[in-house]
């Protein structure tokens, strides 16, 4: 489901979602419509503009989060304020895509998503890394606190934080380092409670951040090593 103000661009969205095989999109709408249509077509995945007139996106994750089984939601966006992606996080979106996403790139996260796992193509991940994690002493550099935090973690731990930051689902994380997939969820729980984090999309941006950060680096995520 599609949820933004714009009708052209969520008329092409749905036209490019729905020429796959695998994808169904019931409806596409704007924020005033977005509950009402969500618990009459219960979709897998929301995509959902957060600045729209009447009834904004914050208000739409706000109904979800009454949901029992709320859908998975990704930001569509062109640009997010630090108050905004803190927002977002924090009231269970799992993922954040920019709006001139190529045809394929938007395929994907819907894919994904619908999967279970999380969404961060390249540009909006520094979007969200930049302001959700960009408070430390200098531009690029980790939070103090937060490195304290990350040496806590196994090896195993970074490998599974690694593995989270390109969005895969815990059975795709246990297929690439071969545990089983309750071996794996431990390993996700035991991050997030490490680094005090409340979902998945907050692992993949501290995970982008170690990445970015100077003089960080990790060995790859091997399969078979503990």
């Amino acid at each position: 489901m599609i949820v933004d103000d714009e009708v052209l661009l969520r008329s092409c969205m749905q036209r490019i979602l729905e020429s796959e095989p695998d994808i169904d999109v019931p409806v596409a709408c704007d924020g005033p419509a977005a509950l009402e249509a969500i618990e009459a077509h219960r979709p897998d995945v929301v995509l959902l503009d957060l600045r729209m007139p009447e009834v904004d996106g914050f208000a739409v994750l706000a109904g979800l989060g009454a949901l029992a089984d709320p859908p998975a939601v990704a930001i569509l966006t062109t640009f997010l304020a630090d108050e905004d992606i803190a927002a977002a996080l924090g009231s269970g979106a799992r993922g954040f895509l920019l709006k001139d996403a190529t045809p394929q790139e938007l395929v994907h996260a819907v894919r994904v998503l619908a999967s279970g796992g999380t969404v961060l193509s390249p540009q909006a991940a520094r979007i969200v890394v930049d302001g959700y994690l960009g408070s430390g002493p200098g531009r690029g550099e980790l939070d103090p606190r937060l490195e304290t935090r990350l040496d806590s973690l196994t090896e195993r731990e970074h490998q599974v934080l690694d593995l989270l930051a390109e969005g895969l689902t815990n059975a795709d994380i246990g297929r690439r380092l071969l545990l089983s997939a309750s071996t794996t969820k431990e390993y996700v729980s035991a991050i997030l409670a490490k680094l005090g984090l409340a979902n998945r999309v907050q692992a993949a941006v501290v995970a982008h951040r170690v990445a970015s950060a100077p003089g960080q680096s990790r060995p790859p995520a091997l399969a078979g090593t503990r």
